[in-house]
């Protein structure tokens, strides 16, 4: 009995031990290191937002991020973080032409400390020609996918179809033919090649999205249903994934210095202790451009959280307000949330407000 008493009682000092070393660091990262696990090679760049909040007495500003290669881009707040604030380090790596296993780094350099913090992105980018049966791990019917969805990434809302390729393999015993019938939005296009996929055949599902058609903004979630003579699973169901943003023609330096311009009053900002009924913040935006500015969409990166503006259309050098609303629903505890600003600013057509709050 004694023994399972100091057991108990070395545990609870190691895990107060690690909890006080993570507390102490001046700069508290929700996570250091992110997995994408399985990354289609045709689908687009993926992105990662990596948060931190400042747990130091004074704003902290990054300086520099640097990343290990140049198949990764990162991104940060520009604005220095108030104490106690959020903040976020962007990752978004591209895998074409980088097939298998991929393990990257960022360095982040802030004006707090000299030492800087590495985060880590990893996963495994998965190609046509390199597949093995072991990769088609999610089955629907005697299909056998290397994902039970079908993600776009990026899509502009512009009047032609993006298209993706996502292989699939018949697991089963028994060809399976697709009649070329699915049902879907109408900016949603499929095809499956080949129509009839012998026992142990790789195939090619073909997914094709106009933005446009949509005529929405942000992340997008669809269905589509792909109908087969399977004898497992004849109809197959698939959520469909897109972000979506507005396409911006390359313009000359003179046309950039008379173009709309969206500047943030912050980029962060904390609710601090909120109830149950929720609360209401506000933000400064400007037009510091020489055209008018269109905030076309607000979106919150989950249900509990809206946003609108006070005035969407601003004249040069005009100022207006965001309000940002935020109901916890059942959530408890600390919470890190954001809002993704749309608009027809050419230089930043898409910006992020992110905030925290505590929940009582």
């Amino acid at each position: 009995m004694m023994k399972m008493i100091r057991l108990f009682i070395l545990i609870l000092v190691i895990a107060g031990t690690q909890a006080w070393a993570q507390q102490s660091k001046p700069l508290q990262f929700k996570e250091e290191t992110f997995d994408f696990g399985a990354v289609a090679e045709e689908g687009g760049p993926v992105t990662h937002e990596f948060v931190f909040t400042n747990g130091s007495t004074r704003p902290v500003k990054v300086l520099t991020v640097q990343a290990s290669c140049g198949c990764t881009t990162p991104g940060w707040s520009k604005e220095p973080v108030a104490p106690g604030k959020t903040g976020y380090i962007q990752a978004s790596f591209n895998p074409k032409g980088r097939p298998g296993f991929f393990t990257k780094s960022l360095t982040v350099t802030t004006d707090l400390e000299a030492t800087p913090i590495v985060l880590q992105i990893k996963g495994q980018v998965n190609t046509g020609g390199s597949a093995t049966p072991s990769d088609f791990h999610i089955a629907n019917g005697n299909w056998k996918l290397k994902a039970g969805s079908f993600n776009l990434g990026k899509v502009y809302r512009k009047d032609e179809f993006t298209t993706r390729d996502f292989q699939v393999l018949n697991g089963g015993n028994k060809a399976i033919t697709f009649s070329g019938k699915f049902v879907g939005p109408a900016y949603i296009k499929v095809d499956v090649t080949p129509k009839v996929l012998a026992p142990g055949a790789k195939g090619n599902i073909k997914i094709s999205y106009n933005g446009k058609l949509k005529n929405a903004y942000g992340f997008q979630s669809d269905n589509v249903e792909i109908q087969t003579d399977d004898e497992s699973n004849p109809v197959k169901s698939f959520s469909v994934y897109a972000t979506l943003e507005d396409y911006f023609e390359p313009l000359k330096p003179e046309e950039l210095s008379k173009a709309p311009q969206l500047r943030l009053g912050m980029t962060s900002l904390d609710f601090g202790t909120v109830s149950s009924a929720g609360a209401t913040r506000e933000i400064t935006v400007t037009n510091n451009g020489k055209k008018e500015l269109n905030i076309r969409s607000l979106q919150g990166n989950c249900t509990c959280v809206t946003a609108s503006a006070t005035k969407p259309t601003l004249k040069p050098g005009e100022s207006s307000t965001i309000k940002v609303n935020f109901k916890p629903q059942d959530r408890k505890g600390t919470q890190q949330k954001a809002v993704t600003i749309y608009s027809n600013d050419p230089r930043n057509p898409v910006q992020r407000v992110t905030f925290s709050a505590y929940v009582d």
